[in-house]
Order: structure tokens, then C-alpha cells, then sequence
């Protein structure tokens, strides 16, 4: 049964998750058992729930207590749920909540690079996206364009960054990832070992087009997406199997990343 905590002001300790912490708090790294991540909104919350996320408190405005998000608050068990009036709540996030509803939750262990690797077929690998945007949005891409899972270098933005989480809707936990270690090398060689073929998304005068038949011919293909503005790093490129571009017109010579790792994903996928 909901444990249903009216707020009258924003001193509980138990609101610090959603206002007073940072990210790199939330993290905990010198305790990772406690480490959290804050879901917003009801859908990305049950994507999160049903893949076996463990809830620590509910934040929402009050109207919804009886509303779009009363079934998941009764999914949260006996967690606290905090609730008030919207100015008093957006007084305490800084926003108006505009999907009415968040969620702390103890972040998952993730899985290894080999089990990730295991059944797959194609993969998204992200090199360097420091933007939680274009982290959530390639995440979605990958989920929904036929990409069996997404590993990310060490210096990439977190996927359970709240607004990447966000952004992506939810997929963040429909998909696998994982932290790649050991990059460029020798975290390449370990997917070549796998038995992945890598393909760089650059432009260069040795690229092929993202249609050339040799790379839909690839029975386990990694498409290696890089930085916003500098893209893939020169080693990056050179150590890859493929070097590939989409073609453009209008003197168009690039896309947003995350607009680019979609257009691959689609062309790319195991038809």
C-alpha cells in the first residue's frame, strides 16, 4: 500500500534525491550499492519497473495520486510517496514537473561486455557523446532500428543521466549496454575477438557509403558513432574494419549524431 508523505515544506531528507544532489552524487561512487538514478514521467517509470528496477521513493504532484499514476504507485509497494501542491513542488525541482511524476531508484547492475555481445547481431558503439540528449535519443534509435545492444567508452555521458533517461523514453531499459573498458584499444580488438566487424561513421576520403552491400553482408556488425562536433578520433577510424558516411545532399556535409546513428541503424538492421 502507498505510504502517502503530504509536504508542508522541503526540508525531508528524503526529497535531497530529487533537488539537492548531483549527478555525480546520485552516483555514489565510493558506495555504488546506494547509487541512484531519478526516473520523470509514468511510462519511462514502468519501462524502468518492468525491468526489475528497485524503487526508493515517488515524487508527484497530488492530482495524480488518483490519476494516470495511482497504478504505479501501488507497483512501488510501501516506498514513500511524496506529494503537494504543484508550487510547492516546483519550488523544490526548479521546474514545473511536466510529466507530473518522479521516481528514485536504486541503479542496476549492468550486464558484461560479453553477455551483452552474446546473442547479438548488430550493435551501436559510442565513442566519446558527452550530451545526455543525444545518449537518450541514440539509445531510443538503437532499441527501435533493429540494434541489439549499445556499448559506451568510459568518457561518454551516463545513460541513466535523468534527461537522457527522459529522452529516451524509457528504452534506456529495453535495450542492453554496457561500459566498453580499454579505449580505443583495446576495447576494438575485444569486439573483433567476439567476432564483430567494426564500421566508423566518419568522413574520409576511404569511406563507403552506408548502403555498400559488404557492410549489410556482415553477419556481427558494430557501427561506432563519435563526439558531437569532432567526431571519431583518428585511432578510432583507423583501427576500424569500415570507414562508412551517409550520403547527403545541399552541400549538407553532416548530421547530428544522433540523427546520424539513426539513419544507420535503419539501413544497417538484419532485414
Amino acid at each position: 500500500m502507498a505510504n502517502i508523505i503530504e509536504l508542508n515544506d522541503l526540508s525531508a531528507p528524503g526529497l535531497d534525491v530529487y533537488a539537492r544532489l548531483t549527478e555525480g552524487q546520485l552516483k555514489h561512487k565510493r558506495h555504488p550499492e546506494n547509487a541512484l538514478f531519478i526516473a520523470e514521467g509514468v511510462k519511462v517509470i514502468g519501462h524502468a519497473l518492468d525491468a526489475g528496477c528497485v524503487p526508493v521513493s515517488l515524487l508527484m504532484e497530488r492530482r495524480h495520486l488518483t490519476g494516470k499514476a495511482a497504478e504505479l504507485a501501488s507497483r512501488c509497494g510501501d516506498v514513500p510517496v511524496y506529494t503537494g501542491e504543484d508550487g510547492l513542488l516546483a519550488s523544490l525541482t526548479g521546474y514545473r514537473l511536466s510529466r507530473g511524476v518522479l521516481c528514485a531508484m536504486k541503479r542496476p547492475s549492468l550486464p558484461t561486455v560479453e553477455a551483452v555481445c552474446q546473442n547479438a547481431r548488430r550493435l551501436a558503439v559510442l565513442e566519446h557523446i558527452s550530451d545526455a540528449t543525444n545518449i537518450g535519443a541514440i539509445l531510443r534509435s538503437a532499441a527501435a532500428l533493429g540494434m541489439d545492444g549499445v556499448l559506451l567508452s568510459p568518457d561518454c555521458c551516463d545513460p541513466l543521466n535523468r534527461r537522457a533517461v527522459r529522452v529516451s523514453m524509457g528504452t534506456v531499459f529495453q535495450i542492453p549496454w554496457t561500459w566498453l573498458e580499454g579505449w580505443p584499444e583495446p576495447g576494438l580488438s575485444r569486439l573483433g575477438s567476439i567476432g564483430f566487424r567494426t564500421a566508423a561513421l566518419a568522413l574520409t576520403g576511404e569511406s563507403v557509403s552506408v548502403d555498400d552491400p559488404a557492410l549489410a553482408a556482415s553477419e556481427r556488425l558494430a557501427l561506432v558513432l563519435g563526439a558531437e562536433g569532432d567526431g571519431l578520433s583518428p585511432a578510432t577510424i583507423a583501427t576500424c574494419d569500415f570507414t562508412v558516411r551517409i550520403p547527403m545532399g545541399h552541400g549538407v556535409d553532416s548530421l547530428n549524431v544522433a540523427a546520424a546513428g539513426a539513419v544507420a541503424f535503419w539501413e544497417l538492421r538484419i532485414r
